[in-house]
């Protein structure tokens, strides 16, 4: 996206590989829920997990070793002006669908038409963004963009799936299907058990499988999904040895649960990855869309009422670091840093309707206890005040009487046991909070449709955000039913930085764009920022072994690979 590629053309394969990885053998993971549908590009349906990344291409592909540089894959070659107002591709003569047709620049063509006018509400808007496709030559596509300032589309549309024409049509594509999908992909569809188990095998004429970029990649025969109905029945199914690996995101499962003896005679290890990576948000959104949500004074008076100490120490042991910022433990992060020039210069059309502290040095969010708790029911109580409510008959309500009350959607029983924490702090301030536990379908249907009071949720963060955070937090976005601004943001200073960001012509600039954006985005209160974990925790049969070194992103299970033999030492 800026700067140079780290490798040049002549390279072999990515640094955080095993090159001569083995090949063979079947790993199994485990999903908590349910799935009814095997196409990843519709908002409708619970999806399958592996499609996209095991059956889907895409014209180029990233190095997870870097911010966002991308290489070659179904595209030998891409051409771009340094403004970025078009890019050409041109295909690979070898690159073929798991049926045996070529890749062609009429399916790149047909892919894009297709998912912008029939695809997710993410990928409408970016490839909206083309002015026009013209087919070059005979395995050449140029596509130029509108003249927006975006300089990221080069590499959207590098990333964009391509779809084969003669396998898909327009008029059905919107319906969820259970009929094996064909793509260009190093797996094809091998077993579907409706809801419970979706199997993967390799395609033993995968056409890209020498692709340096590809090299070290892809190691198991067979790919199994199986599906659990919740976190303790998966888990219990990890220590049977029904599945093979376990990424951790409890805390306190962590801390206490991993002593059974799978892993006390080491056939279980424990492993921690690092990542550079930002921390991303895990928070609990606040939909705005909702009257009682609407006044930034309201959101930051819930804000000040979660005892995140308390949390850390008597639900996670004290392993979790709370969440101070929308890009934390990165460059990217505004916390703890004075407003340089340019994010001054981006802020100043915004002084009227954004906060003036947002420019100084906001220290990290302090770890709380008893006391600060009460002191900041006292603060909490004053921003309800002045947005209009009062405690009578021990209820806080409004001018009109009604009581101050929400809903609280929880999918998972670890969502609930944090639920009732907060539940019994914002009930110190006379608010009255209802915990509705969902299952995976009824919670996905719900957060689409905005249906929620308040929910959890995760958005990834990357060194190199970009269009995405149009979809998270855009005034556009926030009625687009599928659109991940769950908060329904609606700010034009938080617009303007998205498109600052976008349009950045260097690293310096672009820093100074993401920036600004996560001072808006914190400054406006639009969910409360929770916890991260400080590593990546994965715990795994010992069969599986790993590259020595990890992605700037942390761990990739594509990369690992199974060693059955009786030398299983630790890694």
């Amino acid at each position: 996206m800026h700067g140079e590629p780290e490798h040049d053309e002549q390279f072999s394969a990515v640094d955080y590989v095993n090159r001569d990885a083995p090949k063979g053998g079947a790993v199994v993971y485990a999903v908590q829920g349910a799935f009814d549908s095997l196409n990843p590009f519709i908002v409708h349906g619970n999806v399958a997990s592996g499609v996209r990344d095991y059956v889907f291409e895409s014209l180029m592909t990233r190095s997870h070793d870097e911010a966002f540089s991308l290489y070659g894959l179904i595209a030998e070659s891409i051409e771009t002006p340094e403004d970025r107002s078009f890019a050409t591709f041109v295909l690979r003569a070898e690159a073929r669908f798991s049926d045996g047709k070529p890749v062609t620049a009429d399916d790149v063509i047909f892919s894009h038409s297709l998912l912008r006018d029939h695809g997710r509400p993410n990928h409408r808007d970016y490839y909206s963004k083309v002015r026009s496709v013209e087919k070059v030559g005979e395995r050449g596509v140029k596509f130029t963009f509108d003249g927006g300032g975006d300089r990221e589309m080069p590499l959207i549309i590098g990333l964009m799936p391509i779809l084969p024409r003669h396998a898909f049509a327009a008029d059905t594509f919107e319906e969820t299907t259970l009929a094996p999908l064909t793509g260009s992909g190093p797996y094809i569809f091998s077993k579907i058990d409706p809801g419970k188990s979706v199997i993967y095998t390799r395609n033993p004429d995968y056409w890209g499988r020498d692709l340096p970029i590809n090299r070290g990649y892809y190691n198991f025969d067979s790919i199994r999904y199986d599906y659990y109905r919740d976190s303790n029945a998966m888990f219990e199914a990890f220590k049977r040895g029904l599945y093979d690996i376990n990424a951790e995101q409890d805390a306190s499962r962590w801390s206490q649960d991993y002593n059974f003896p799978a892993v006390r005679d080491g056939r279980i290890a424990l492993a921690r990855f690092d990542t550079g990576a930002p921390a991303g948000m895990t928070a609990l959104v606040f939909n705005t869309r909702r009257p009682i949500f609407a006044d930034v004074r309201v959101r930051e008076a819930l804000s000040l009422l979660l005892d995140f100490d308390w949390i850390n120490k008597n639900l996670y042991y004290g392993l979790t670091a709370r969440t101070d910022s929308y890009f934390a433990r990165s460059e990217l992060s505004s916390t703890g840093r004075e407003a340089d020039a340019k994010e001054r210069e981006l802020l100043a059309p915004f002084a009227g309707s954004i906060s003036a502290d947002i420019m100084t040095v906001r220290k990290s969010t302090s770890p709380v206890g008893d006391g600060y708790t009460r002191a900041a029911l006292r603060q909490a109580l004053d921003l309800f005040k002045q947005a209009g409510y009062e405690t009578r008959d021990s209820k806080l309500r409004n001018a009109a009487g009604e009581p101050f009350a929400f809903e609280m959607l929880a999918v998972t029983r670890e969502q609930e046991r944090l639920f009732l924490t907060y539940k019994s702090a914002v009930e110190r301030a006379g608010i009255s909070v209802t915990i509705r536990q969902v299952d995976s379908a009824q919670f996905q249907r719900r957060k689409q449709q905005f249906d929620f009071d308040i929910i959890q949720n995760t958005w990834a963060a990357s060194l190199s955000p970009g269009n995405e955070q149009s979809f998270r937090w855009s005034s556009a976005a926030a009625d687009k039913e599928g659109s991940f601004n769950y908060a329904g943001v609606k700010s034009p200073a938080v617009d303007a930085m998205i498109a600052a960001m976008l349009a950045a012509k260097d690293r310096e600039g672009f820093i100074s764009a993401v920036r600004a954006l996560d001072r808006t985005l914190l400054a406006g209160h639009y969910v409360l920022p929770l916890f991260h974990l400080p590593q990546q925790w994965v715990a795994h049969w010992k069969y599986l072994r790993y590259p020595e070194k990890p992605t700037l992103y942390g761990f990739r299970v594509d990369t690992w690979w199974r060693d059955d033999s009786a030398d299983t030492a630790s890694q």
